[in-house]
């Protein structure tokens, strides 16, 4: 098991623990499937930042608690300066570097994410969640399977979609891709 997805898992607990909810509370109240979100509090599957994002807009926390254990502090701005964002890695495949983790009170999340190349033959997992999400490729080539279409972008081509409608992403050509996101 990843040990940063352990500790996200350790966190969404101590959350929990600390508002006194069940883990039914949370699924419902948070519309996650209640095996997803035990999943995710046991750290046996990979966790979906937009679904972190979720929880901590419900429950009035900072993404940043869950993602990395620490509450931002700067209210006026926040430099990152290349490659210093704090990084999470949810998997072998997904990489999250945040580029505004110190900022409190933000209205949208940026990232540098980096996606591995698939290494096996299993569909990918469509994710769903409220808001908006911008991608930009800022290096190799990215498949986007979006509302049933299947959208290749090339460095350099950009989406805005509504994150409601099932979407996922993969590297193609057997190298990964690093692309900037905002979850809004």
């Amino acid at each position: 098991m990843n040990d940063q997805i352990e500790q996200i898992a350790e966190r969404l607990r101590g959350l929990r623990e600390i508002l006194e909810l069940t883990p039914e509370q949370i699924a419902e109240e948070c519309q996650i499937p209640l095996e997803q979100y035990l999943d995710m509090e046991s750290g046996a599957k990979d966790i979906s930042v937009a679904i972190l994002q979720t929880i901590a807009r419900k429950y009035h926390i900072a993404l940043d608690v869950l993602m990395f254990g620490e509450e931002p502090r700067m209210s006026s701005y926040f430099l990152t300066r290349r490659g210093t964002g704090v990084s999470v890695e949810r998997s072998a495949a997904y990489s999250y570097e945040s580029l505004a983790s110190g900022f409190k009170d933000r209205i949208v999340d940026p990232f540098i994410v980096t996606i591995e190349p698939k290494t096996d033959d299993k569909p990918l997992i469509l994710n769903t969640h409220k808001g908006q999400e911008f991608n930009l490729v800022l290096e190799g080539r990215l498949m986007l399977q979006i509302h049933g279409k299947q959208l290749v972008l090339n460095v350099g081509d950009s989406i805005y979609f509504d994150s409601l409608l099932p979407h996922a992403i993969s590297a193609l050509d057997g190298n990964p891709v690093k692309l900037f996101a905002i979850i809004m």
